[in-house]
C-alpha cells in the first residue's frame, strides 16, 4: 500500500466513521472473547475452545468484509469516458468535473469527487461509495456484523449471569451465595468485579445497539438488491411515478434491470469469486427495455426539476461553513445534519431552489444539495 494510492487509503481511516466503526467492533469483541474465557466458558473445555474460535471467526469475517468494502471501493467511471456509439451521448448527462459522460447507473459522489459505477450511497461509517464493485463485501458486512453481535450479547448475558448468581464481587467485598441449583463452579482465579461488569453491561448495550441499527440497513440494503435496483434508483423510479402523476401523460416506467426473478437479481451482486458480473458500465435489460432507459428517465426528471425550481436572491453573505453561527439561533439548529459540501454565496447571487423545503433564505444558501446556481452549475 504504497505511493500516493497507498497514502489516500490509509487516510480513509482517519475519519469519525471507520473510527467508530472499528472501535465498537473493538470493543465487542475483545470484551466478548475475555468474558468467555476468563468467566463464563473457560479454553480448558471443548465447548469453550469451539466457541471461541467462533468468536474469533466472526470478527475475522467482520474486519475482512469492512476493509474490503472501504478499500476496494465501488469502482469509479474512467475520467473522460464516452460511449462507444457517439450518438448515444444524447441519452446521457455529462459530468464537468469528471470531464466525461455518466455511464448509466453511475453517479457523481461530491464526497468522491469521482462518477461511481452503480452508486448506492456514500457511506460515511467506511469513508468511502458503496457501488459497483463492492456492493457485495459491504452487504456481507451488515449481514455478518449484527450476527456476531448477537453471539457476542449472549455471551455478555451469560457471563454477568452466571458470576453474579455464584458470586458477587465488586472490590470491596466478596458474597458466596450458597444455591444448589448453581452448578456452574467459577474456575479462574481473576474476580468479576465492578469495571468487568460495568465493561459487559457497556458492551451488550453496544452490540444490541449495533444489532438493531445494522440489521435495518442489512435489510433495506437486500431490499433493493432482490429488485436489482440501488437506493439512488428506487428514489429515481418514486419521481418517475409522480412526474408522469403530475403531467398525466399516460407513460409507463418499467425499471430496465429488474430481471424479472429474486435470484437472478441476486447473483447481480454475489458471485462466487467476489468479483461482481459485468464491468460496471454495461448492463443487460429486461424486455421491451434499452440501455439507456433509466438515463432517459433521468434526463426528463432534470429538466422537470428546472421548470419546477424557485429563483431566490441571497440576502447575506454566506462563508460555506457547516454550522452557520453568525446567522441567527433558528438558523443554526434548523440547518440540515448532512456531510454535504456547502458552497459560499455572496449577498445579490441568484439561486435556484429545486426542492420543496421551506426555508429561509439564509437556510438556502446552506444546503448544496437543495440549490443550484443560476449559473448552470
Amino acid at each position: 500500500m504504497g505511493g500516493p494510492g497507498g497514502l489516500r487509503q490509509a487516510r480513509r481511516l482517519c475519519h469519525w466513521g471507520p473510527l467508530v466503526a472499528l472501535a465498537v467492533v473493538a470493543v465487542c469483541s475483545a470484551t466478548a472473547m475475555a468474558d468467555a474465557a476468563l468467566w463464563y466458558w473457560p479454553l480448558d473445555t471443548a465447548g469453550g475452545s469451539v466457541n471461541f474460535v467462533v468468536l474469533l471467526n466472526w470478527t475475522v469475517m467482520i474486519l475482512y468484509n469492512y476493509f474490503s468494502a472501504m478499500f476496494v471501493g465501488p469502482g469509479y467511471v474512467p475520467l473522460g469516458w464516452t460511449p462507444e456509439n457517439s450518438q448515444d451521448c444524447m441519452y446521457l448527462q455529462y459530468c464537468k468535473v469528471c470531464q466525461s459522460y455518466k455511464a448509466p447507473r453511475s453517479h457523481h459522489c461530491r464526497k468522491c469527487n469521482r462518477c461511481v459505477m452503480k452508486m448506492d450511497h456514500h457511506c460515511p461509517w467506511i469513508n468511502n461509495c458503496c457501488g459497483y464493485q463492492n456492493h457485495a463485501s459491504f452487504t456481507l458486512f451488515l449481514f455478518l456484523a449484527p450476527l456476531g453481535c448477537i453471539h457476542a450479547s449472549f455471551i455478555f448475558v451469560m457471563t454477568m449471569y452466571t458470576q453474579l448468581y455464584n458470586r458477587i464481587s465488586f472490590g470491596w467485598s466478596s458474597v458466596k451465595i450458597d444455591m444448589s441449583a448453581a452448578k456452574r463452579d467459577p474456575r479462574t482465579n481473576i474476580p468479576f468485579g465492578l469495571s468487568a461488569f460495568a465493561a459487559s453491561l457497556f458492551a451488550l448495550g453496544l452490540a444490541l445497539g449495533t444489532t438493531i441499527a445494522v440489521g435495518m440497513l442489512f435489510i433495506i440494503q437486500m431490499k433493493v438488491i432482490l429488485t436489482n435496483k440501488t437506493s439512488i434508483e428506487s428514489w429515481i423510479e418514486e419521481k418517475a411515478k409522480d412526474r408522469i402523476q403530475y403531467y398525466q401523460t399516460g407513460e409507463t416506467f418499467v425499471f430496465p434491470y429488474d430481471m424479472g426473478s429474486k435470484w437472478k437479481n441476486f447473483k447481480q451482486v454475489f458471485t462466487w469469486s467476489g468479483i461482481p458480473e459485468g464491468d460496471g458500465l454495461d448492463w443487460p435489460v429486461r424486455d421491451g427495455c434499452h440501455q439507456y432507459s433509466l438515463t432517459i428517465e433521468q434526463l426528463k426528471q432534470k429538466a422537470d426539476k428546472r421548470v419546477r425550481s424557485v429563483r431566490y436572491r441571497a440576502i447575506e453573505d454566506y462563508s460555506g461553513v457547516c454550522c452557520p453561527v453568525t446567522k441567527g439561533v433558528k438558523t443554526f439548529f434548523t440547518t440540515p445534519c448532512t456531510e454535504e459540501p456547502r458552497i459560499a454565496l455572496s449577498k445579490g447571487d441568484l439561486i435556484l431552489a429545486t426542492r420543496g423545503l421551506k426555508l429561509v433564505a439564509p437556510q438556502l444558501c446552506l444546503v448544496k444539495r437543495n440549490i443550484e446556481m443560476s449559473s448552470g452549475i
